[in-house]
């Protein structure tokens, strides 16, 4: 082989540097990189953020900086398009959004849309979208969230149930009591009292995956969980309904432990049975969107997200999801990672493995 003198042979090509990185999210504009870096212009003496939509200059004049304090002291100036030296329409969205949280939080009754809107300084139309898409629920599902939560605080130590209501910021006893059994699975008068008279039947079965209990008031099936030990389930029952009065043991209510069992060894049997759902509005969206994943299905959290119209409340769908009591009747099992992964689940993730598998046979 003939040898080729070391002048004569090619260089290595050298890898990318993090300055040839950023540069080339800067052409594309890259918004995500936002914050990460700043771009000075030495012919300009300005200084941008990567997605600012002016010109681009050529590669020799341009220098970065990690900080928009350290592109200011190396003597350039904020660009008048980008504005780098203010927070970004994330960071002033969410801004927004917190105050008019607050708003709602503090009144003493829930403020129309047109009021936090102005107070915020957004239009009322452009509110309700960043509102909606920030947090994942409309400003008014958030009050009336906020309301129902003051009223189960306000009703044990208010003198009386109307005192509590007007107290939660309902302006007349009519709206609050059109939902209050939803709200607080009971009525009022029961939940003030402690619950005494809300009562809560269960029963403990065995199934392929563990024992299984099943819980239901009136209303229907409020939860189903898996666990090892009895104690322990019936402990965890107590946790979510502490004031209600728990009875165990009820032959006439096996059959409904049965069906349970024979619909978890078996997704094919269905579950018809009424449900007692109880949660915030945001929830109940989630939740309903979980029952129209088709068993032998997945769904993503970013994708449930977007099937309730909340494409960036990806961290409030996963809440919501671990938030769930009742399981395989709303399949939070059917959830998984963006990148196909079996993510966290109440019950374990050997049983949420082997709940797809069994679905995935039927």
């Amino acid at each position: 082989m003939r040898h080729i003198p070391r002048t004569q042979e090619l260089p290595l090509s050298s890898a990318p540097t993090l300055d040839d990185e950023r540069w080339e999210a800067f052409v594309a504009r890259d918004a995500s990189r936002n914050g990460q870096f700043y771009v000075a212009v030495e012919t300009t003496g300005i200084y941008c953020r990567p997605s600012c939509p002016a010109r681009r200059p050529k590669r020799a004049h341009v220098r970065f900086h990690e900080t928009a304090a350290e592109a200011e002291a190396a003597g350039f100036r904020p660009c008048k398009r980008c504005k780098p030296d203010q927070p970004n329409l994330v960071e002033q969205h969410a801004a927004k959004v917190a105050e008019a949280c607050r708003l709602i939080e503090t009144a003493e009754e829930e403020p129309k849309l047109d009021t936090l809107a102005r107070k915020v300084g957004l239009s009322s139309y452009h509110f309700h979208r960043v509102f909606t898409a920030t947090l994942g629920v409309t400003p008014k599902a958030y009050a009336t969230a906020h309301r129902n939560k003051r009223v189960r605080e306000e009703l044990p130590r208010s003198a009386s149930v109307t005192e509590a209501i007007y107290g939660a910021g309902f302006n007349s006893n009519g709206r609050f009591y059109a939902t209050s059994s939803d709200v607080l699975g009971m009525s009022p008068s029961e939940f003030r009292a402690g619950g005494p008279d809300a009562e809560i039947r269960f029963a403990i079965g065995k199934s392929s995956l563990g024992l299984v209990l099943v819980a239901a008031s009136e209303k229907g099936v409020c939860a189903i969980f898996f666990g090892d030990s009895p104690d322990e389930l019936e402990r965890d029952l107590k946790k979510q309904f502490p004031r209600a009065k728990l009875v165990g043991n009820d032959p006439a209510f096996s059959q409904l432990v049965t069906k349970t069992i024979d619909f978890v060894e078996d997704p094919r049997t269905g579950f018809d049975l009424p449900l007692d759902i109880r949660g915030t509005a945001f929830q109940h969206r989630v939740w309903e969107a979980l029952r129209r994943i088709p068993a032998g299905s997945t769904a993503s959290y970013a994708e449930i997200a977007k099937a309730i119209g909340a494409p960036k409340a990806v961290r409030a769908v996963a809440r919501a999801c671990a938030t769930n009591r009742i399981a395989v009747a709303i399949p939070c099992h059917r959830v998984i990672g963006s990148d196909g992964s079996l993510t966290g689940y109440a019950g374990g993730i050997e049983r949420k493995r082997a709940l797809l598998a069994k679905e995935s046979k039927s």
